[in-house]
């Protein structure tokens, strides 16, 4: 079910009435009947992955407890080896497979070796949607309590409706036990000011997607799909718009995810605050996708061993939280090339320890930046185009060639596609983000000091606007990773 259907249009208001006028007297039933409700929102996609959900759900759940009452560090190493092999093990399986039966067959065949077609055979793999995410979400729930940072939860429903919780299930936030469970275990009363900023938060999500990505998509998608047939300033301008695609599509969604769990009194994680918006890179990846960022940090980069030791273990766990990070996004080496060419952005910030010079908000308490803040945006924004390339493109050979493409003489030809209402869009779509960048969201205390009409009439018009670009149910691009 997407958040930009019709059905959920009709899904949302059917749960947030049985949410706080049925089952609201008693805790458990409300539990309860959110999860049945996840579980039909999951379901709507494809019924029969409904049971590699339960399953990964319930491995968890009694490894959990397993590792909590064993005292024998046997055991419990035993117990958390099983949960993250086989949670792995079907990630791997669904998101990798292909990739690496390719991988290893065509290096066979370098090698000399006569290779049966059929031993590394492509099979026809259907990707569960938001497996990377609930996955993440298990596995940080078992390292929490092998690490005893948590206890194991015995309640069998809230540790479902942890993992499955609707407006989180298929892409995102990564949640953690330690934010979401507790407010899942005590009653929740009803906010009127929570409510109304949940709203405007769906609305300013619904804008991201419908409006800005999916118009800024259309163009992407026609200059990158015969990428051959452009000169460099019409490539670079493809790239754009795939820039402001995939952070209006992944952030819009975030929004509406955060804005919905809103309505029901629960408070997700942040996943984005303004990146690009960031003063050099390390700032930028403290901005997007917070939740993966974060959860990599805890569970990658500082067992690894942090920043605590010499330069070349910095250098060697930067890449590893990159190039793992790039690989989870899907199994492609554009995905591991992104990740490797953010690390070589990064590096040099962390071997100066310069990595964490911009910790505020740029311009803050003021309307417009710092000359030197302009530059190191502008510089740092077009460091992040020229990743988002690698991310894009279908292969390394694509990617390639319209890099050299746009750093030829051909970047300084006409465009061959100059689309003014998308290019409008953006503006005025950055513009009410740069006025917002001090809190969560954009609109969320956007024109509260306008007069009441005057207020009403913007957010009408962001309606309409969302009504009148949505002549296509578009899916959103982290559904695939």
């Amino acid at each position: 079910m997407l958040f930009n259907s019709l059905d959920y249009f009709l899904f949302l208001p059917l749960v947030f009435i049985l949410y706080w006028f049925v089952t609201y007297k008693k805790l458990a039933v409300q539990n309860g009947m959110l999860l049945v409700m996840s579980y039909v929102f999951y379901g709507w996609w494809d019924w029969r992955f409904l049971f590699l959900l339960l399953f990964s759900t319930l491995l968890d759940y009694f490894s959990g407890i397993k590792i909590h009452e064993s005292e024998n560090p046997v055991r419990r190493k035993f117990w958390l080896v099983l949960s993250i092999g086989i949670n792995l093990g079907f990630l791997g399986f669904f998101k990798y497979y292909n990739f690496f039966a390719a991988e290893f067959g065509a290096l066979l065949q370098q090698l000399g070796f006569n290779v049966n077609e059929f031993t590394f055979r492509i099979i026809q793999i259907i990707l569960p949607v938001g497996i990377s995410f609930y996955t993440f979400h298990g596995l940080s729930y078992i390292i929490d309590i092998y690490k005893k940072r948590i206890p194991a939860v015995y309640n069998f429903v809230e540790y479902a409706l942890f993992v499955s919780y609707f407006p989180l299930l298929v892409a995102g936030p990564i949640e953690r036990a330690t934010h979401l469970l507790p407010q899942l275990q005590v009653p929740r009363k009803f906010n009127y000011h929570q409510a109304v900023t949940g709203l405007r938060q769906i609305l300013w999500g619904l804008f991201k997607k419908v409006v800005i990505a999916d118009s800024c998509a259309y163009y992407a998608n026609m200059i990158f799909n015969h990428s051959g047939d452009y000169n460099g300033s019409t490539l670079f301008l493809g790239a754009l718009f795939f820039t402001f695609q995939i952070y209006g599509d992944f952030s819009g969604y975030s929004d509406i995810a955060l804005g919905t769990s809103k309505l029901f009194g629960i408070e997700l994680l942040r996943n984005f605050a303004f990146p690009y918006f960031s003063r050099d890179i390390a700032e930028f990846w403290r901005r997007w996708h917070i939740s993966l960022s974060t959860w990599f940090r805890d569970y990658l980069y500082i067992p690894l061993g942090g920043s605590k030791g010499g330069k070349w273990m910095k250098v060697r766990n930067t890449f590893a939280i990159f190039l793992v990070s790039g690989f989870w996004h899907g199994a492609n080496w554009t995905f591991i090339v992104w990740g490797f060419l953010n690390a070589l952005y990064f590096i040099p910030l962390l071997l100066s320890n310069k990595n964490r010079d911009h910790i505020n908000i740029v311009a803050a308490g003021k309307l417009l930046p710092s000359i030197s803040d302009v530059g190191k945006i502008a510089i740092t924004f077009f460091l992040t185009v020229l990743a988002w390339i690698f991310f894009r493109s279908a292969n390394l050979t694509q990617a390639w060639d319209i890099l050299t493409t746009i750093f030829s003489s051909s970047l300084l030809q006409p465009l061959q596609v100059f689309p003014k209402e998308p290019l409008l869009l953006i503006v005025f779509f950055m513009l009410i983000e740069w006025l917002g960048r001090e809190h969560q969201f954009a609109l969320e205390t956007f024109g509260l000091k306008w007069n009441r009409w005057l207020r009403l009439a913007f957010y009408m018009i962001l309606t309409v606007m969302v009504f009148m670009y949505s002549g296509k149910e578009e899916t959103f691009i982290y559904f695939q990773f």
